[in-house]
């Protein structure tokens, strides 16, 4: 049994993961500033002696970074970049200082690029661990900062610690399938019906039991890969009817070459490292999940500019 301390645990991540985990016979205990449930320890994450006080009392085996301000500009940008970074920091340390074996700290697509209002044209696609970021928000940029800073304790820490991070698409909820408002207030199948409401994610999606499965893979044998490396936690398909080679041209200018190879149901975005190094896969999709699938598209209206995951 594998002691696993899970924060952000009362979040829309955070919750389904605690319930894998624990439905897999792992013992887990969940941290977040405000708690529900009345097994949830309260800690603010920011401050480095309550995190370090936290992995002490819990002494876990493994950890899972969930907690995060999750959405870009639902906060102040100084906020959102100071809150995202410190909280990896002060937790990455205190599971280094604590000897914890692994270390696994979600990161975000959105740190390709994608809705700039100025422009986004991305080398190639699908998106791989390997395109360039190119963040324009404090989010993004909070993320890519979160990246470097696993690759930097990795450095640090050699064979003690294995570190790890993961960028989990636009999250679904086993909930959300059957008819639960997503995290922009749609519910999936308006998301599918209007394109423009998944166009600002590049249709990108994974089921929440899906990214929880890719944590416990690297909590469980992490170890196989080098520390330090990202994964992308993404469904084998668009969350689109339409090819993404008609659509994303139309809502991302700039993208009509680099799209031209998204037929069928291909998504912009790649999970096959993670598949390849940790024969992880996404089980869950929009086509499995939903009852009564739409088969048509709304309108070609353009996407909204407020980006997410």
């Amino acid at each position: 049994m594998t002691r696993v301390l899970v924060t952000g645990g009362e979040g829309r991540l955070g919750r389904p993961t605690v319930a894998w985990l624990r439905d897999r016979g792992h013992d887990v205990v969940a941290v977040d500033r405000r708690a529900d449930a009345t097994d949830t320890l309260v800690a603010d994450l920011t401050d480095p002696a309550q995190a370090a006080a936290v992995v002490a009392r819990v002494r876990p085996d493994a950890i899972v970074h969930l907690a995060a301000i999750a959405v870009p500009f639902s906060a102040p940008e100084p906020t959102i970049f100071a809150v995202n970074t410190s909280m990896a920091f002060n937790v990455c340390q205190a599971g280094l200082n604590a000897g914890v074996d692994a270390v696994v700290v979600a990161s975000s697509p959105t740190l390709a690029g994608y809705g700039n209002p100025n422009g986004w044209t991305p080398r190639y696609l699908p998106l791989d661990e390997d395109h360039p970021p190119a963040p324009w928000h404090a989010y993004g940029l909070s993320k890519v900062v979160l990246e470097e800073t696993v690759r930097a304790f990795a450095r640090a820490a050699g064979d003690r610690t294995h570190f790890s991070a993961v960028r989990p698409c636009y999250v679904i909820t086993p909930e959300e399938w059957q008819g639960a408002p997503t995290q922009q207030g749609h519910t999936v199948r308006e998301r599918l019906e209007d394109p423009a409401l998944s166009a600002v994610a590049l249709f990108n999606y994974v089921d929440a039991r899906d990214a929880a499965a890719l944590f416990e893979a690297l909590v469980a044998g992490g170890r196989a890969v080098a520390s330090g490396e990202v994964f992308y936690a993404t469904a084998p398909d668009a969350l689109a009817i339409r090819p993404l080679a008609e659509l994303l041209p139309r809502f991302h200018p700039g993208t009509a070459a680099t799209a031209a190879s998204l037929t069928g149901d291909r998504p912009a975005f790649s999970a096959d490292k993670a598949n390849r190094l940790l024969g992880w896969r996404a089980r869950h999709t929009w086509r499995s999940e939903l009852t009564d699938p739409p088969t048509s598209v709304a309108d070609d209206r353009p996407a909204t500019t407020a980006p997410n995951v």
